[in-house]
Formats: structure tokens, sequence, C-alpha cells
């Protein structure tokens, strides 16, 4: 014996059937609240405040990443050369 059973319902039909809690509520209101988070801290993720931030941290890291783009350009050797 083979049975078939549909139902036509919407997930919230489902779930009050079965008693299961509505969650809507608590769903939006933590979206809300990751949205206020997300949008208070978009400014930090802004590529000036991220600089900023690293040559706030040592005055020299400037001359370092300055060094470092040199020595990735193959142009480092040149220089000290220069310097001899």
């Amino acid at each position: 014996m083979k049975v078939n059973v549909e139902i036509d319902c919407t997930p919230l039909e489902a779930r009050q059937f079965i008693g299961l809690p509505d969650v809507q509520p608590m769903q939006t209101a933590v979206m809300e609240k990751m949205q206020q988070q997300m949008m208070a801290n978009i400014e930090k993720v802004s590529p000036e405040s991220l600089i900023q931030s690293w040559f706030t941290f040592d005055p020299k890291i400037a001359e370092r990443f300055q060094d470092m783009f040199v020595t990735m350009a193959g142009l480092g050797g040149m220089a000290k050369k220069d310097k001899k």
C-alpha cells in the first residue's frame, strides 16, 4: 500500500501547526541591530582610515613601506650600488 499526502501551507502555518515559536520579530530585531553596527563601523573600513591607523602606530612605518616596495620592484639592489 502506498499513501501520498500533500500539504499546501506556508512555512508560518506549518510552524504554527507543529507548535514552534514565531521567531520573525526576533529575527527582524537582530538584523536591524546588525545593520546599525555595520553602518556605525563602515568608516573604520575605509581606505583612508586604515592607512591612517597603520601610519599612526609607528612613525617610521612609511619609510619601511617605501623600502619594501622598492625591494619588491627589484630596485633595492640598484639603490645599494648607488650608495657605494
